[in-house]
């Protein structure tokens, strides 16, 4: 019995075609360029959360990026907020349905990084790019250039 491969492309076909970078295109990009917005959208897949809870599914995120970055995705409708009255109060996270259809590019994103990007030797932290050799963000251990 032999194991499919993942991603492999057919050797056969013509390569998909890039997509042109145009307006569409660059919000994607702008979304995704914000560090941590692609791990807290993949913290909530595995269901609602309060603010605690995220913290804890994306390990390394400080108090004021995450409140930062839900109150983002949240503007951008990735993500909904249901308040809850009470001493004090709090809210609930959980996908939007806009959050919902961003699972599908997010999963298929997935597989290409297991599939195309070099594992480190010493792995990135959430948050950081494992592209680069060091970094400049507080949480990563790895050394800064030079």
């Amino acid at each position: 019995m032999t194991t499919p491969q993942r991603s492999q492309p057919d050797p056969w076909s013509e390569p998909p075609q890039p997509a042109q970078p145009d307006a569409a295109l660059t919000r994607a990009f702008a979304l995704l360029g914000e560090p941590w917005n692609g791990l807290i959208i993949a913290a909530l897949a595995k269901g609602p959360a309060d603010f605690t809870q995220v913290r804890e599914r994306v390990p390394g995120i400080s108090d004021d990026t995450l409140a930062e970055r839900l109150h983002d995705l949240t503007t951008v409708d990735l993500v909904s907020r249901t308040a809850r009255p009470g001493p004090p109060p709090s809210g609930r996270y959980a996908l939007a349905p806009h959050g919902n259809a961003f699972l599908i590019p997010l999963a298929a994103l997935t597989v290409w990084a297991q599939d195309h990007l070099p594992a480190s030797d010493s792995p990135a932290p959430a948050g950081c790019s494992p592209l680069v050799r060091s970094c400049r963000c507080p949480v990563c251990p790895r050394p800064l250039p030079g």
